[in-house]
């Protein structure tokens, strides 16, 4: 038996024998659209496309491995977000799963805010002109210079995770003179990933400050009487890479019982909840991922049904979308240097890349696809497992898909759907260099972060 997790853990895994893959595709030059990015195609040649440029081209002007972000794909999802939301709601592009100054600009033109978790981000969204009101600062310890610096930047809100936050916001904002508008994490004891849905004994965790025990409400009393803040709606997060909304049914119909709670004891109806993110994407032909509009619709209806039920006013929605957004806008593209067949198990593929650039696959057990893309081929398929440099057993991009058998070194191959929680997550394993990420739009390609040097690691080796 082996166990093959869910992208967000071991814990949410199914046991499953063997030779659990699928069986073939019928053609192994179909870039299915549903994992690829919008403009990435094939051309007469065979060779696949981005923004109207060959990756043949594209490799030997920015070497391997490299990520290739589709711009017009990146924008365009943004602006479907952000239609789907409406006036009426805010959307906060989760920062955490891929962050540059360019990403920043294109969030600010297409209208969205940023949501952010480190002073690094924070540093990151105001050097490329995200106006601070449209950011939210978040994470479950934020430092005493990162709550100063958030505050007097004049950061849109702050999500307080702890009783702690409550007190160092509230004194830190009154030094500054100012107020500091809020909103307290709460968790509400349901999880939700993929078709997975647990509602029971999910307080366990770092994050939030939970509904159990009467914790939340005591929070909520504490931040109330405070001068320095002020509390302007309650913040829930239940899991990610989410394909349908039964979690947020739940978990809206907890907050929402808590809001009613505040206005009951406080005389108080704060204006705002987010529900946070987590909402998958593609990243096999089996995933079936919702359109933003369809989200849009199911969570402000859920919403509404609670509150009215609760004789409550609405109050103003906000989600936060970072891998719905940019994870499909992206692909890795490496090249293949050894081929080593198992006779009776699979072909094992090592690429000039690995985990120091994808480590999804060895922290989660996540599944991913890849297709060859400098040429077409009409040979049989064989079971690959795409394996990268390290000196590491666990160092896999793709643990089974099937790429054509006459594959062959200095082929290129492609993983689609490392937009997200690659480049941000990539390390320097065995001195390994991190990745470019290249910005392909309309014909034209340039890099938006540069392919670290030996000198870059140097640099920093202070000897």
């Amino acid at each position: 038996m082996s166990r093959s997790a869910h992208p967000a853990g071991p814990r949410h895994a199914d046991v499953l024998t063997e030779g659990h893959y699928t069986a073939p595709p019928t053609d192994l030059n179909v870039l299915d659209e549903k994992v690829w990015a919008k403009t990435v195609t094939r051309n007469d040649e065979g060779v696949a496309t981005v923004g109207g440029i060959e990756v043949t081209r594209l490799a030997e002007e920015f070497g391997t491995p490299a990520y290739f972000l589709d711009e017009a794909d990146f924008r365009a999802r943004c602006r479907a977000w952000a239609d789907a939301f409406g006036k009426d709601a805010d959307v906060f592009y989760a920062g955490k799963a891929f962050l540059s100054r360019a990403v920043v600009k294109w969030l600010h033109e297409e209208g969205l805010n940023l949501d952010v978790c480190s002073g690094g981000e924070l540093t990151t969204a105001l050097e490329a002109g995200m106006p601070a009101d449209r950011i939210a600062f978040h994470g479950n310890n934020k430092s005493q210079e990162e709550i100063e610096r958030a505050v007097g930047a004049g950061v849109g809100r702050i999500v307080l995770d702890s009783f702690q936050e409550i007190v160092r916001v509230a004194h830190t904002a009154q030094r500054l003179g100012t107020r500091q508008r809020v909103q307290i994490r709460v968790t509400v004891g349901v999880e939700a990933h993929t078709h997975e849905f647990i509602a029971t004994a999910h307080e366990d965790q770092k994050f939030g400050i939970p509904l159990a025990g009467g914790q939340a409400a005591e929070a909520v009393r504490r931040a109330l009487r405070l001068d320095g803040i002020e509390l302007i709606g309650i913040h829930s997060h239940i899991g990610s890479q989410i394909f349908d909304t039964s979690g947020f049914e739940v978990a809206a119909h907890r907050v929402v019982r808590l809001l009613a709670q505040i206005r009951d004891e406080h005389g108080v109806e704060l204006p705002e909840i987010d529900l946070g993110g987590g909402l998958g994407i593609a990243y096999t032909s089996d995933d079936d991922p919702r359109e933003p509009h369809d989200i849009a619709k199911a969570l402000g209806e859920i919403v509404t049904r609670e509150c009215e039920a609760a004789k409550l006013r609405t109050p103003r929605i906000s989600v936060e979308p970072g891998r719905a957004i940019v994870g499909p806008t992206a692909f890795t593209l490496y090249e293949v240097g050894t081929i080593k067949p198992l006779d009776g198990l699979r072909t094992y593929v090592s690429v000039d890349g690995g985990m120091s650039d994808n480590i999804r696959t060895a922290l989660y057990d996540a599944e991913y696809s890849v297709a060859l893309v400098s040429r077409t081929s009409d040979a049989a398929p064989m079971l690959a497992r795409v394996v990268g440099k390290h000196c590491e057993s666990g160092d896999i991009v793709v643990k089974d898909a099937f790429l054509p058998a006459d594959l062959a070194p200095g082929d290129l191959i492609a993983v689609p759907a490392t937009g997200a929680y690659c480049r941000s997550m990539a390390s320097n394993y065995n001195h390994v260099l991190r990745p470019p990420v290249v910005a392909v739009r309309d014909g034209e390609a340039r890099v938006i972060v540069r392919r670290e040097t030996e000198e870059d690691l140097l640099r920093l080796d202070v000897g």
